[in-house]
């Protein structure tokens, strides 16, 4: 959404030779700036990222415990004994469970699943999923999307009898010494672990089950284009765990997007169908805005399972309904968030204004959408942000952090204070007794060394660009750049003293202004841009000239097609 900006434009700064890359791989310098400026350096890291294909994926076997995890299983399918997924709630998890699930039982193999419910069972394995395994005869459990830091669970699977396969992409937890510790599982298939030698660590839990099934077919002489037939999973698993798109994860997303217009699952073509989209025109916005939250709804509000029986789904009618209470789930979830985040983004301003980090608990809120509201309060405040709910026993947290702040580590530093937590640097989840939650905002903004600096966003423009270079081919170019999302950014041009020949607001909600702008050299173009329409018109008053950060466009209208650019931020000026 553009906007007025108090933030910091940062020009991106990186040094290459772009003329020599544009003449090698033939594209415009402009693109190879854009291509070093993520950090994509080496004529062999180029070709992957503009052309690299499913040969340029990683080896699956380079996976620590990855043979002895294919060997355990191969034998007990042969076996015939019942072997138990046990996956997570969120969108990662139920592709992951999905994968897996799919891959061991084509392989002949007596599987079934168990997907925790977010408030009966919380995060991950636990004691009564264990227990019901083991009254229920199963000898294998194997975990996918958690499992790492599930010691005591597993230490308990492991005394009653089973066998237990982690697979995993979470952080590893560690001692007082700084030593892994990780679970007495019989295999543990994580590239997080310090002796794995897989090249790439920043997969997701449906990525690591995509390998195994990847080399599990191998061992069981199955066609590798069945498995490569599955990967609009492992890509919609990468993009709604909101992983960076770089190196493989780039690869399987591109691909993967391509792959979703001839999936085998019906579900996953009726939920694209209920969300109003063409399976064959995706990007990474719908899956990620669209398609993945409506999966997502089904384990926050019910059960995760509803999402993974739709994507299993073979019959049209059912498949049709379920994925239209999906979508129905997904409204509510929307209407939910935006009643907490009105609410804490009104106790931050009337409370806490003034904290570092801002700890807002939520007594009337629904615990599913906690992090959610956290990512838009941190938005708005560009201020790491937790949000708490009470839930059935304790009080349940979801935070999300800003650059300068490591989530993870500062949530180490108060430890004591939480009955259960896990992270990343920008992520975490934690439970804790409703009675610590004031000492909780206490300490962490006691012992923040957040300075004011960090809290102004910096808003980083690629290239400084005027309007004259946008032409069809520059737009075509760009395609070859995308998906766009985290890690692989959206490009974002600016360029300084626009003059405005005219501004009117657009849409029925006045959420849109149309800009009649006219460069120094005399070439008027469009601009768009999404904001509030009267705020920005009393913004403006007699301000005649802006600077824009930008994205260059296209506009078809009436058949006619004319170039534009739309504006993500602005400052005005006389």
């Amino acid at each position: 959404m553009g906007r007025g900006s108090e933030a910091t434009w940062m020009l991106q700064t990186k040094r290459a030779d772009f003329s020599a890359i544009a003449e090698r791989f033939h594209i415009s310098p402009v693109t190879a700036r854009i291509i070093r400026n993520r950090d994509v350096v080496g004529e062999e890291a180029i070709r992957r990222y503009l052309d690299g294909g499913m040969e340029d994926l990683h080896n699956p076997h380079l996976l620590k415990d990855m043979d002895r995890t294919v060997e355990i299983l191969k034998g007990k399918i042969k076996e015939g004994v019942k072997i138990r997924i046990v996956g997570d709630y969120d969108i990662d998890g139920i592709c992951a469970t999905y994968l897996l699930y799919q891959g061991i039982r084509r392989c002949g193999g007596r599987v079934d699943y168990q997907i925790p419910e977010r408030i009966k069972d919380g995060y991950g394995i636990n004691e009564s999923i264990i227990r019901r395994a083991g009254g229920e005869g199963i000898d294998t459990l194997i975990t996918c999307d958690n499992g790492i830091a599930a010691l005591e669970q597993i230490r308990m699977a492991k005394e009653l009898g089973m066998t237990v396969l982690v697979t995993d992409h979470h952080e590893v937890p560690l001692g007082e010494g700084g030593e892994e510790l990780p679970p007495p599982a019989d295999a543990i298939v994580n590239p997080k672990q310090r002796a794995c030698a897989y090249p790439f660590k920043g997969i997701c839990g449906g990525v690591v089950a995509y390998k195994l099934v990847q080399a599990l077919y191998e061992a069981c002489n199955i066609p590798i284009e069945e498995w490569e037939a599955m990967l609009e999973f492992a890509a919609i698993a990468t993009v709604g765990d909101v992983m960076r798109l770089q190196d493989e994860n780039r690869i399987l997303v591109r691909l993967g997007l391509k792959q979703m217009a001839r999936t085998r699952s019906l579900g996953l073509r009726k939920l694209v169908e209920a969300c109003g989209l063409d399976i064959r025109d995706l990007t990474a916005y719908h899956i990620g805005f669209v398609v993945g939250p409506c999966l997502n709804a089904s384990g926050r509000l019910q059960t995760a399972k509803l999402a993974l029986e739709l994507l299993l789904c073979g019959e049209g009618e059912e498949a049709a309904r379920m994925a239209g209470r999906l979508r129905e789930l997904n409204e509510e979830r929307k209407e939910m968030t935006l009643q907490g985040t009105e609410e804490a983004l009104r106790q931050v301003e009337e409370k806490y204004a003034k904290d570092p980090v801002l700890v807002v608990f939520l007594p009337d809120c629904h615990e599913s959408v906690a992090g959610i509201i956290a990512g838009r309060v941190r938005e708005a405040w560009n201020r790491p942000t937790f949000v708490l709910t009470p839930g059935e026993e304790c009080v349940k947290g979801s935070g999300r952090s800003i650059e300068a702040y490591h989530m993870y580590k500062e949530m180490c530093g108060v430890q004591d204070l939480f009955l259960k937590f896990g992270g990343h640097p920008m992520a975490a989840g934690f439970s804790i007794r409703e009675c610590h939650v004031e000492e909780l905002r206490r300490r962490l903004n006691g012992q923040a060394t957040l300075k004011p600096e960090d809290f102004i966003p910096r808003v980083w423009i690629d290239v400084a660009m005027p309007l004259e270079y946008i032409s069809e081919g520059l737009m075509q170019e760009l395609k070859r750049l995308e998906p766009f999302g985290q890690g692989n950014e959206k490009p974002q041009f600016a360029q300084k003293g626009l003059r405005i020949r005219s501004a009117r607001v657009l849409g029925k909600n006045r959420n849109a202004v149309k800009l009649a702008l006219v460069t120094e050299q005399g070439l008027a173009m469009d601009g768009m841009l999404f904001t509030e329409g009267d705020r920005f018109m009393e913004e403006l008053g007699r301000q005649t000239r802006i600077d824009v950060v930008y994205y260059p466009d296209v506009n078809e209208y009436n058949g006619q097609r004319s170039l534009q650019v739309v504006i993500r931020e602005y400052k005005l000026h006389p």
